[in-house]
């Protein structure tokens, strides 16, 4: 059944009369002033713009090295977030590929291995409150020792085979 077009009653006149009252000004306001003014990222997160790293600071410049600090920080927990994940994965490979899970979860867990081992030449032995100073002087320390004595773990260098 068709409905006919019909004239509002006084009662309805009242009552959209005092809705636009008070939505009125509301709907203005975001349409005209928020809307406009509103950032719009088409990702999930903020992007923060990149800043120079600590070694790129001046000894004197605070702010600089603050704000690597901060960068420094955010990164760790996408690296973080990142580990989770590929942990999650194997994780999720091995409970749905039991028994075979040892042959068809092998590259998963090769890439987890691989960036648990990266994250923590990074990360490792910082502690919560680790800085970015630290962490470039542990990277500093370490290619020291690469240079002296080869990768770490293939154990020092001797007089002998440094010879060959």
């Amino acid at each position: 059944m068709v409905q006919e077009d019909r004239k509002p009653n006084a009662f309805e006149k009242s009552n959209n009369f005092i809705f636009n009252l008070f939505d009125g000004p509301v709907t203005w306001f975001h349409d005209a002033i928020v809307k406009p003014n509103q950032k719009n990222y088409s990702w999930y997160h903020q992007k923060f713009r990149r800043v120079p790293t600590i070694d790129q600071c001046y000894t004197d410049d605070v702010v600089c090295q603050f704000e690597a600090d901060q960068q420094f920080k955010r990164d760790r927990l996408v690296d973080s977030e990142i580990l989770n994940i590929l942990r999650q994965r194997f994780e999720d490979c091995v409970h749905y590929e039991s028994p075979d899970h040892k042959t068809k979860c092998v590259d998963i867990l090769e890439t987890y291995n691989k960036a648990s081992e990266d994250w923590f030449i990074k990360y490792g032995d910082l502690g919560y409150y680790g800085a970015a100073k630290a962490a470039y002087m542990k990277q500093k320390h370490r290619m020291v020792w690469e240079r002296r004595h080869g990768p770490v773990g293939s154990g020092m260098k001797t007089a002998e085979s440094e010879e060959h």
